[in-house]
């Protein structure tokens, strides 16, 4: 008889499964969206948590009118899911610490604690040196330049994952 117990593979076979699906089905993908997002960030609120599968995918792919409905049924399975795996999904109402977040999991991924060691390392006292005697208006430009570089930065990653799944 078919065994049907996933479990018995290998996990890199597990994750190419996974990879393919998530390219054939707007939902998996969804899904497999969330789960990374949330395995590496902790706090953030439904809109943040859209907003990233957006960016990953596109914009609308929770649909156009039951978006709140999907978002609930793909939030239940990925819940599932950690629970699975021994975590618990949770939802914290706080001020300054709302959104969903693993229970028992550091408040930084360690992904994400290694990511902020490295820009820590890579700080330039100098440049903190000159940027503290910046004026107002030379600060706000800086911003502003920063910002702008981003959203370039991010446009020329959409522009490409669009052109790879065209």
């Amino acid at each position: 008889m078919y065994n049907r117990n996933m479990n018995n593979l290998p996990s890199e076979i597990q994750q190419a499964l996974l990879q393919d699906a998530a390219l054939r089905d707007i939902v998996t993908a969804r899904r497999k969206h969330l789960l990374e997002i949330l395995w590496e960030n902790r706090y953030l609120t439904r809109a943040g948590l859209i907003a990233r599968v957006e960016a990953m995918l596109k914009k609308g792919c929770f649909g156009a009118s039951a978006w709140e409905d999907t978002f609930y049924r793909d939030m239940c399975v990925v819940r599932d899911a950690f629970q699975a795996a021994g975590y618990h999904l949770a939802y914290s109402r706080k001020k300054n610490r709302a959104g969903y977040y693993l229970r028992d999991k550091d408040k930084l991924s360690l992904t994400l604690q290694r990511v902020i060691a490295g820009a820590v390392a890579e700080v330039d006292r100098a440049q903190i040196n000159i940027s503290a005697n910046f004026q107002p208006r030379e600060r706000v430009q800086q911003g502003l330049s920063i910002t702008d570089l981003a959203n370039q930065v991010v446009a020329y990653r959409q522009s490409q994952r669009e052109a790879a799944h065209a």
